[in-house]
């Protein structure tokens, strides 16, 4: 093996010095040859053997440390986890589970997957994998040994409430899907929510799955909610933005110095009478200007929701529909990121995410925040400076280079570049409720294991009560389930034995809230997630701004504001404008 090292290294070698000698017609600069020249010399003539491998991983990751905030390096073995969430699904057996006091505990199975057909059920503790004991294992090492190629089997053990001994099951691994749309349902008769967490491959399936259930049950306006959404593949955020603009409209485009412009325009893929909240009659860019400009398009009202980390894909969303007067953006100012990355794979499976050129919206703004050359840490704080500067809190905080000035493009309203979308009308985060105690119950993992231990001890009689596979059955819960003070007063006490120092009066402030929370997650453990966001959305601030907005076709017309009269200028000449 020591021989082949060196075989491959004096070949590098000789193709370097083949570069040296022919630096003019290969292209290199002096500064490239040195770099080329530096490994050779490390190699060559280091005091200790090197390893060659890591060296060039870590001279790779240096590289692009230099750069730019999201040029990356990704070695082999983590380039498919960074993919997974894109690609919407995964070889597994299809469970959702937590831990619980180092313990795998299932808290659903996928409906159709491979682990619900066999006959694992929630409730059920995973205790070992292929004869291997798992308890106290990482979540990290039990899905290593709990996935695998696709057609493979996998034997489970588990332990079931009662049972007098622990049940084997063979699994075969098959493909599960990986959902994007966390919750869909009507918060009125009229008014539809849905909740995306990023943009996949199988997105915008989902969305038109959820918009047409929506549709059926009377859905007049909706509500998509892009909060925390850190974004994903661009042509999903162009097919969403389609569903609600003129074909052909322009949804965002991209430029570097290398890549000229390329456009990227709204089509017809997936508008075909199903989920589009937009009537064919106005789909012709002339009768939409129209509508927009004189704004008696109410029938099919829009309202999105952001914050400080809506990123990316989901900000070029709410960037296009506020350019084009389309949509009411409502929350915080987005999180800033408008560097498009390309991935460049190496032989040897790792892969190089480089930044290739900067997103655009429609009006020419760059969604791209500033940032300085080795200056990662600078930029990761960003979020915490503006919490400092106390921009959750007050829209007067956030001021706009004058210079960086945009107009939308039916309504002429004044928008401003400069990093981030910000919303038409702003809601403060509300920090009432979120103490210094409830986050630490939150943070330690107390509320959350508390709600897995009572779903754990009461599932028998919570099914028995409410049939929670039954259609109709959350909505019952939701209606009658309560969260008494001895249920909170349990919670407290396992707060104690976390070493959690009682506060009173934060227990004061956050004890509705925290009531709601320990609700949405018993439901969560019951329903699946989208029942987690029904229950919580009614204490959110933003939401219900959302629906104040959107219920009254005054105040959505009055929300589309000229942005120029909310926000102070600081007066900084810029760059030039793109």
């Amino acid at each position: 093996m020591r021989k082949e090292r060196r075989t491959l290294v004096a070949v590098l070698m000789s193709l370097m010095s083949i570069f040296y000698v022919n630096a003019q017609q290969s292209g290199l600069s002096p500064d490239l040859q040195k770099i080329i020249w530096a490994s050779h010399f490390v190699i060559n003539n280091y005091v200790d053997t090197v390893n060659e491998k890591e060296f060039a991983d870590e001279a790779i990751a240096a590289m692009l440390q230099s750069l730019d905030p999201h040029s990356s390096y990704i070695p082999k073995e983590e380039v498919e986890k960074a993919n997974e969430g894109l690609r919407g699904d995964f070889d597994g057996i299809g469970v959702t589970f937590q831990m619980l006091e180092d313990t795998m505990v299932v808290m659903q199975t996928i409906s159709g997957a491979p682990a619900e057909k066999v006959g694992i059920m929630a409730g059920d503790k995973i205790i070992s994998v292929d004869g291997e004991n798992i308890v106290k294992m990482s979540t990290n090492e039990i899905q290593k040994r709990v996935r695998g190629p696709r057609g493979t089997d996998v034997n489970i053990t588990v332990v079931r409430g009662g049972e007098t001994a622990p049940l084997m099951f063979t699994i075969t691994r098959d493909k599960i899907p990986l959902y994007s749309v966390d919750a869909s349902y009507m918060i009125d008769k009229e008014v539809g929510y849905i909740k995306i967490n990023r943009y996949a491959r199988t997105t915008m399936d989902e969305y038109v799955e959820a918009f047409n259930k929506l549709s059926k049950q009377g859905m007049k306006y909706m509500i998509i909610d892009l909060q925390g959404n850190g974004g994903g593949f661009l042509n999903t955020a162009k097919d969403l933005v389609s569903m609600f603009v003129p074909e052909n409209s322009m949804v965002v485009y991209t430029e570097g110095v290398h890549q000229p412009r390329q456009e990227y325009r709204s089509s017809d893929r997936y508008f075909d009478g199903d989920g589009a909240m937009m009537e064919p009659s106005k789909r012709k860019e002339g009768q939409f200007r129209e509508n927009v400009t004189t704004l008696t398009e109410h029938k099919n009202r829009l309202v999105v929701l952001v914050d400080e980390n809506s990123a990316s894909a989901s900000e070029i969303t709410a960037g296009a529909l506020q350019d084009l007067d389309r949509a009411v953006i409502v929350g915080r100012r987005t999180f800033g990121k408008g560097l498009v990355q390309k991935p460049f794979k190496f032989a040897d499976g790792s892969e190089m995410r480089l930044t290739i050129a900067k997103y655009y919206t429609p009006a020419g703004r760059c969604v791209q925040k500033p940032y300085e050359k080795n200056g990662k840490k600078d930029y990761a704080k960003d979020l915490s400076d503006r919490w400092a500067r106390g921009e959750y809190m007050h829209e007067d905080s956030i001021s706009f280079p004058d210079s960086l000035k945009y107009t939308t493009l039916y309504r002429e309203r004044t928008i401003y570049g400069g990093g981030g979308i910000m919303p038409d009308v702003f809601v403060p985060l509300d920090t009432t409720y979120n103490t210094a105690y409830y986050r630490k119950v939150i943070g330690k993992g107390v509320l959350n294991k508390y709600c897995l231990k009572y779903v754990e001890r009461n599932r028998e009689k919570l099914n028995g009560k409410y049939d929670y596979e039954q259609e109709g059955s959350f909505a019952e819960f939701n209606k009658t389930f309560v969260i008494t003070d001895d249920m909170l007063e349990d919670l407290l006490k396992q707060a104690d034995e976390a070493k959690i120092e009682r506060d009173e009066e934060q227990i004061k402030r956050s004890r509705e809230h925290m009531k709601i929370n320990m609700k949405a997650l018993i439901a969560s453990d019951l329903w699946g997630r989208g029942t987690y966001y029904e229950i919580m959305n009614t204490q959110s601030d933003v939401v219900k701004k959302a629906l104040e907005i959107i219920k009254d076709p005054n105040l959505y017309k009055e929300s589309f504001v000229d942005r120029k009269s909310k926000v102070k200028e600081d007066g900084k000449k810029d760059k030039k404008k793109k």
